[in-house]
């Protein structure tokens, strides 16, 4: 689930950009002040239990004009009383491959409890973690939603965590609760307005669509 989305099978080209200035990239927080940063891949909570390579900073890229179109998410949820929690946005390619090298090590068990109790690891390289990744395209975000009308934003209830490899993370399980489902449907339409596609196995991951740069990915760190 984590990595596998709707066209990243198809063949990419690397950039040769260094920077997110050279490949068009901007920084959330500069279009969106006070947007909520919960950038799993630069700390240890995450299926690895450890920063992944690539991740320098708390930092959310993306190409501008997705960047833009998230700006307008956040605008129209916070008219509701809602907020956008970002998880992860732009990925660098080497990050994808550190993903594909910790699925091979089958020794490596320490995050099955909480991220993928009924699966096993051999299996997460089948369907659920693939070996190229939209969100390198920088078009791809990891998201999820804060309930703010009641003054301090509270994480609202989606029936499952982020990245957890499991059919209840399917968008439209069967398996959740009338509430959650009405959660995941509030933050679903709200993506769509602005012209986001959700991968159908995972209720957080949003690619924009169309891409911007759909044959081209970045490796430059997120720093």
């Amino acid at each position: 689930m984590l990595l596998a989305v709707t066209g990243s099978a198809l063949a990419v080209d690397i950039s040769a950009a260094k920077t997110p200035t050279q490949a068009g990239i901007v920084d959330v927080s500069t279009l969106v002040p006070g947007i909520v940063l919960d950038m799993r891949y630069a700390g240890t909570d995450n299926f690895t239990g450890r920063v992944v390579p690539g991740y320098e900073a708390p930092r959310c890229y993306l190409l501008q004009p997705v960047a833009e179109a998230l700006a307008r998410v956040q605008q129209r949820l916070h008219a509701q009383g809602y907020a956008l929690q970002l998880f992860d946005c732009y990925r660098p390619a080497h990050s994808v491959k550190s993903f594909v090298a910790w699925a091979h090590d089958l020794s490596d068990q320490q995050a099955k409890a909480r991220y993928y109790p009924n699966v096993d690891k051999g299996r997460l390289l089948d369907g659920y973690i693939a070996e190229t990744s939209g969100h390198s395209r920088a078009a791809t975000v990891d998201l999820g939603l804060l309930d703010c009308r009641e003054g301090a934003c509270v994480t609202v209830d989606m029936g499952t965590g982020f990245d957890y490899f499991d059919p209840l993370a399917h968008t439209a399980s069967a398996d959740i609760t009338p509430a959650q489902r009405r959660n995941r449907q509030q933050l679903l339409e709200a993506m769509q307005a602005e012209g986001f596609a959700n991968y159908a196995m995972e209720w957080w991951h949003f690619t924009f669509k169309p891409e911007p740069t759909p044959d081209t990915a970045y490796d430059f760190p997120v720093r």
